[in-house]
């Protein structure tokens, strides 16, 4: 078992899939000489050649394109779109043609393509550079959406995201690239579709992703120690397929429930979830699930604004004292 960072973690998991299976290469912006924008790639050039390591033109439509044909073509293609705000340049590509070609082929086609994509806020990097689009994908079928928040699992489902026959989406939150946990040595993967309890608790469940699945840890210990609620911290780690029964067992636990996310509060991922709660759980609940968002702005450069703007652990508690008290 090692002490890594979750930038690291991925590091070793594109290192241990690409000596693995030979068909693995990666590319995108700055991938190659400089190592990614966030060190992710730092060292594979060195390793594993020009062939399988590439630097692209800035050219997010072409990225796509390229994997998509190299995925049909039965290569294991990993992309790098540099921040997941400059996705949408690639919206055709992903959602016209990497999401649909297997449906359209009736099964002939398979796209294995990981697009990996930072996102989320709170770097001060402005408002088209601080956006969480989680939401935009999961409202695609075809797509498979992950979302880890811990080195461990930042390895384990890029494993399985690479191994996977589907098209996935794989979003790292920019701010918790340099986050430390521990990762063990040997070959492991995190089931897609799995979500994970990170704390116990018997009077709330708070289900947060990526940076708010750690807001959401924050938040719980300062209830405990401070107000004597225990709250129960889900992290769904897949956002698309979603494990509804582990977070409607939770639910059914506590009867109260807040979730937690960076992204717009209207038609995302929160409300689509609190929805498919309040229809599915509605026996056990004994009020009305909450969501909690950053704010319906586009992000603010200003660092207190910005700070204002996301959720947080104070937020935390005070919603879910006023659920619970």
């Amino acid at each position: 078992m090692s002490t890594l960072t979750y930038a690291k973690a991925l590091n070793l998991a594109l290192r241990e899939e690409m000596a693995r299976d030979e068909r693995v290469f990666v590319f995108g912006e700055e991938v190659a000489k400089w190592g990614g924008s966030f060190t992710v790639t730092q060292g594979l050039l060195d390793e594993f050649g020009e062939r399988r390591v590439l630097d692209t033109p800035i050219a997010e439509e072409g990225i796509v394109g390229l994997g998509i044909g190299a995925a049909m073509a039965g290569l294991r293609p990993v992309a790098e779109i540099m921040t997941v705000n400059f996705i949408l340049l690639a919206m055709d590509q992903i959602v016209n043609h990497m999401a649909k070609l297997r449906y359209m082929s009736g099964g002939q086609v398979s796209v294995p393509l990981v697009i990996r994509t930072p996102g989320g806020g709170g770097l001060s990097m402005g408002a088209q550079h601080s956006q969480s689009l989680e939401s935009f994908f999961i409202h695609v079928p075809g797509l498979v959406v992950l979302a880890p928040s811990t080195p461990y699992d930042a390895k384990g489902l890029l494993k399985s995201a690479i191994r996977s026959p589907n098209p996935v989406i794989f979003i790292e939150h920019e701010s918790i690239y340099s986050t430390k946990g521990d990762v063990p040595g040997e070959d492991y993967v995190v089931p897609i579709g799995k979500a994970a309890v990170r704390r116990e608790g018997s009077d709330v469940t708070i289900i947060g992703h990526s940076r708010t699945a750690l807001v959401a840890l924050q938040a719980a210990q300062k209830l405990e120690k401070e107000h004597g609620i225990s709250a129960e911290v889900i992290d769904p780690r897949t956002l698309f397929p979603l494990d509804r029964p582990a977070l409607i067992e939770s639910l059914k636990k506590t009867g109260k429930c807040l979730i937690v996310q960076e992204c717009w509060p209207h038609c995302s991922f929160g409300s689509d979830t609190a929805f498919m709660l309040m229809s599915e759980a509605f026996d056990y609940l004994d009020a009305p699930v909450k969501v909690l968002s950053s704010e319906n702005v586009p992000f603010p450069y200003s660092r207190p604004l910005e700070v204002a703007a996301m959720p947080d652990a104070g937020k935390v508690v005070e919603a879910v004292r006023q659920m619970v008290g």
